[in-house]
């Protein structure tokens, strides 16, 4: 099994606040996360396929196609946007790396298929670069 990774970056505010609890208890649990007017991060998204290298290519995916597949299917629909409110797909979520890479997960996983007979292996999502979240599709998280 060869394991092939394409890295990505956006850009994206947004706001960690549940509304069912009050405002000092967001602040409590979510510090300056909460803040009323948003804060944003430099995300690096690293998108990891595993399978055979196709014998005709010696290629396990094509990384042209799979950087062009992460940029209109992922990329475009966030960078520079408020994740909060201008991503559908984040719609009535918190919008925590650990969502966001699952949304990424399930986007990927249906649309991978088009380009390469290749599985999806692994999500790694840095919101800094000393916090991270690695998403390697387990469980039945549905956002």
């Amino acid at each position: 099994m060869i394991y092939i990774s394409r890295q990505e970056h956006f850009n994206a505010a947004h706001k960690l606040y549940n509304p069912k609890w009050s405002e000092e208890r967001n602040r409590e649990v979510f510090g300056p996360c909460a803040n009323t007017n948003w804060h944003g991060h430099n995300y690096e998204l690293i998108v990891t396929v595993k399978g055979q290298p196709d014998p005709e290519t010696g290629f396990v995916v094509d990384l042209k196609a799979l950087s062009t597949l992460i940029k209109h299917h992922i990329v475009d629909q966030v960078d520079h946007k408020n994740l909060n409110l201008d991503v559908p797909f984040m719609a009535g979520q918190m919008a925590s790396t650990e969502n966001l890479a699952i949304a990424f997960w399930q986007i990927l996983a249906r649309e991978l298929p088009a380009i390469t007979h290749a599985q999806l292996h692994c999500i790694k999502l840095y919101e800094t670069p000393r916090n991270f979240v690695e998403y390697y599709g387990e469980g039945s998280y549905e956002l």
